[in-house]
C-alpha cells in the first residue's frame, strides 16, 4: 500500500530541492539570529518599559512637590494679588501727617493746649478721598448707638453717619475689604449686604487671642492708624488718638501687607509655617524708610504682633517699644489705658520685656520716664504695685526720675465717670510710638495688633508742635498736666471704681516668680484675672462706670492704703544697684547687648 498519499512525492521532492540549494547550518544560523534578535527586542522593550515607569512616577513625585508648594504658599493666598503698581523703588516718599482725637464733650482743656483734628472728621475725610479701595481692621463693629444715647451723648451720632458713609462706597464703585475677628455685629452683615467683602479671623484657634488691631489703608496711599475702633464710643465718650498718614505709598503698602496677613488667615485653624514673599515687610528697625513728614526728614516702619503673625523682615511690636526706648537720650512719656507686666496662663508670672527697658533707662542711661495711665473700672489692682516698684528704684539714686500718674475720667454729679483714656502711644526726644495694645504680657503674646514708628534722625532739630514728635508730644504734656491726671502719693492710690475696692490678689498668686507679693486685706477677693479689653459692655451703656462715693474717699479721690503695698523686684533692683555703685562710668558706657545681659529679663 502506498502511504505517501497523492502529493508525497511533490512533498519529498521539495524538501530534497530544499536540501540541496541551503546548507542546514546556514539554516541554524538564521534561526538563531531570529531568535536573537528577538531577544534584543524583548530586552529594549523591556528597558523601555521601565523608562516609562521611571518617568511617570518621577513626574508623579514632581507633581506632588508642585503641590505641596503650592499649598505652602497658598497658606495665605494673595497670589496675583495686585499692588497697584506700586513698589519699593517708586512709591511716594513725601508725607504729610496729621494728629486726630476724640475728646469727649465734657472733657474741658485749656484753650492754650494743644488740639487736633476730631477722629470722625478725620475717618470722613479719608472716605471722601477714596478712589478705588478702602481696607479697614478694628477689633469691633458697633457704629450705631441707641437713641437714648444719641440724644444723651450728641456725639454719639457720629457713628451712624460713618456707617451711611461706608454702605455709599458700593455706588461710588468703591471696593471696601473689611477684616475682623470673630464678632457678631449688626454692622458688618448690613456691610457684607451692601457689597462689602468681610473675612473673619478665628483668633481663639489660632493664638487663643483678639485681634486688636484698628487701622485703614485707602488706595494704598493714604492709612489711619490708632487707639480708636469702629465703634460709636471712640467718636464720642472714650479719649482716643491716632494718625492719619496722607500720600505715603511706601508706608501705606507696608501696612496693606499686614492687612493682607490677616486677609489670607480667614477661618484657618493654622499659621502658616511659610508666609508668601508678597507679605514680607518691606521696612523694619534695621532698614526704615527715609521720608520728609510735614516737610522735615524722618524715618518710619510698622510693627506687629504677636510673634507667630510676623512674616520675614517684619519688626515685632516689642522690638519697636525697645528701640525706641533705648533710643531716648533725655525723656519718655508714656500714656497708655492699662500697664501690668504680667503673664496670665494658668497662673500669674512676671512678665519683664517692657518693665526691663524702661528699668534700665532709669538706671543705666538716667533717661527720665513719666507714665500716664488710665484709671478705669477695669484697672487691676496690681497695676500700683508694679508702678510703686519703678518708683523705688529711683529712692536711693541720684539723676534717676520716674513720675507717674493716673488720669481719672471726669467725674459726673451721678457718681459715673467719662472721659476714659484709651491713648497708646509713646513719646520721646527722638521718636514715637502709637501702637493698639495695652502694655500687658498677655497683649503682646496672644493678639493681634500694630504700631508705627516715626524717628527724626541726627541733625534734625525739634521745635515744639512743629513734627510729629512734637505734636505729640505737645498731647502728652496737655493730658499729664490737666486737671485729670492725679500723681501717686505715698502710702495711697487712686480710686478706679467701686469693683477696684473688692478686688484682691487670693494667697496662690501672692508669688510671682519668687517674689512675694503684697495681698490686700479687709477685702474679699472679686476676680483675679485680668480683664479683656474693647470689650462692648467695658464702659457700660454709655461708656460709663460707678465711682467710688465719698465715704471711701478724700477730697482727692484717693484712698489710704497699707505701707507695704509695693512690688520689691528685689534680686533684679539689687543687681542692677549693684552694678551702678560699683561700675557707675561702666554701667553708663556699657553696650546694648552687656545690659541685656545684666537685666536678664529683657
Amino acid at each position: 500500500m502506498d502511504l505517501r498519499g497523492p502529493r508525497g512525492p511533490a512533498v519529498s521532492q521539495d524538501l530534497k530541492g530544499f536540501g540541496s540549494g541551503i546548507p542546514a547550518s546556514s539554516v541554524i544560523s538564521a534561526v538563531q539570529q531570529q531568535d536573537y534578535s528577538a531577544s534584543v527586542w524583548l530586552r529594549r522593550r523591556d528597558k523601555l518599559e521601565h523608562s516609562q515607569q521611571k518617568c511617570i512616577v518621577v513626574f508623579a513625585l514632581l507633581c506632588c512637590f508642585a503641590v505641596l508648594v503650592a499649598l505652602i504658599f497658598s497658606a495665605v493666598d494673595i497670589w496675583g494679588e495686585d499692588e497697584d503698581g506700586i513698589t519699593e523703588d517708586n512709591c511716594s516718599r513725601d508725607c504729610r501727617v496729621v494728629v486726630v482725637e476724640n475728646i469727649p464733650e465734657d472733657v474741658a482743656f485749656s484753650n492754650s493746649t494743644a488740639s487736633h483734628l476730631p477722629l470722625s472728621a478725620g475717618l470722613l475725610g479719608l472716605l471722601d478721598g477714596a478712589i478705588r479701595a478702602v481696607e479697614i481692621v478694628s477689633p469691633l463693629w458697633l457704629l450705631n448707638s441707641s437713641e437714648y444715647e444719641s440724644s444723651f451723648q450728641p456725639a454719639a451720632r457720629q457713628g451712624r453717619i460713618l456707617l451711611s458713609r461706608l454702605l455709599a462706597l458700593k455706588s461710588k464703585k468703591i471696593q471696601l475689604k473689611v477684616s475682623s475677628g470673630i464678632v457678631d455685629s449688626a454692622e458688618l452683615k448690613t456691610l457684607a449686604g451692601h457689597g462689602a467683602e468681610v473675612h473673619y479671623v478665628n483668633m481663639t484657634a489660632l493664638t487663643k487671642g483678639r485681634l486688636l488691631s484698628s487701622f485703614w489703608v485707602v488706595d494704598r496711599r493714604h492709612f489711619y492708624i490708632g487707639s480708636g475702633s469702629m465703634d460709636w464710643r471712640s467718636l464720642a465718650t472714650r479719649k482716643e488718638l491716632g494718625v492719619l498718614v496722607y500720600n505715603c505709598s511706601c508706608l501705606a503698602l507696608d501696612l496693606h501687607r499686614v492687612f493682607n496677613v490677616y486677609w489670607g488667615l480667614q477661618y484657618k485653624d493654622f499659621i502658616p509655617s511659610f508666609w508668601s514673599k508678597r507679605l514680607f515687610a518691606i521696612f523694619n528697625k534695621d532698614s526704615p524708610l527715609e521720608l520728609t513728614i510735614n516737610g522735615t526728614r524722618a524715618q518710619a516702619y510698622v510693627s506687629t504682633s504677636p510673634d507667630v503673625f510676623i512674616p520675614k523682615d517684619r519688626s515685632s511690636d516689642l522690638e519697636a517699644i525697645s528701640w525706641v526706648i533705648k533710643d531716648a537720650r533725655h525723656f519718655v512719656y508714656i500714656s497708655i489705658t492699662d500697664y501690668l507686666p504680667l503673664l496670665n496662663t494658668s497662673a500669674y508670672r512676671y512678665w519683664s520685656r517692657i518693665d526691663g527697658f524702661l528699668r534700665e533707662a532709669l538706671i543705666l542711661r538716667r533717661v527720665r520716664v513719666r507714665l500716664l495711665i488710665s484709671c478705669w473700672e477695669n484697672t487691676h489692682p496690681l497695676t500700683f504695685n508694679f508702678v510703686w516698684s519703678l518708683r523705688s528704684l529711683c529712692m536711693e539714686q541720684s539723676n534717676c526720675s520716674l513720675e507717674a500718674k493716673f488720669f481719672n475720667p471726669r467725674v459726673q454729679k451721678d457718681g459715673t465717670l467719662r472721659g476714659i483714656n484709651h491713648n497708646r502711644f509713646m513719646v520721646t526726644d527722638r521718636a514715637i510710638y502709637l501702637g493698639n495694645l495695652d502694655w500687658m504680657g498677655n497683649e503682646f503674646t496672644y493678639n493681634a495688633g500694630v504700631g508705627l514708628v516715626i524717628s527724626q534722625p541726627e541733625g534734625v532739630e525739634e521745635e515744639k508742635n512743629s513734627t510729629v514728635v512734637g505734636q505729640l508730644r505737645s498731647a502728652f504734656e496737655r493730658d499729664w498736666f490737666s486737671s485729670y491726671a492725679r500723681s501717686l502719693q505715698a502710702n495711697k492710690i487712686p480710686v478706679c471704681s467701686k469693683q477696684q475696692m473688692n478686688r484682691a490678689v487670693p494667697a496662690k498668686d501672692s508669688q510671682l516668680n519668687g517674689v512675694p507679693v503684697p495681698v490686700r486685706t479687709g477685702h474679699q477677693p472679686d476676680t483675679v484675672s485680668a480683664p479683656m479689653r474693647n470689650d462692648p459692655k467695658d464702659d457700660g451703656p454709655r461708656g460709663t462706670a460707678k465711682h467710688h462715693d465719698a465715704a471711701q474717699s478724700d477730697t482727692n479721690g484717693l484712698t489710704p492704703v497699707a505701707d507695704q503695698e509695693v512690688i520689691q523686684l528685689e534680686q533684679f533692683q539689687a543687681q542692677i544697684k549693684r552694678t551702678v555703685r560699683d561700675h557707675p562710668k561702666e554701667a553708663n558706657n556699657q553696650s546694648p547687648e552687656s545690659r541685656e545681659h545684666l537685666n536678664g529679663s529683657l
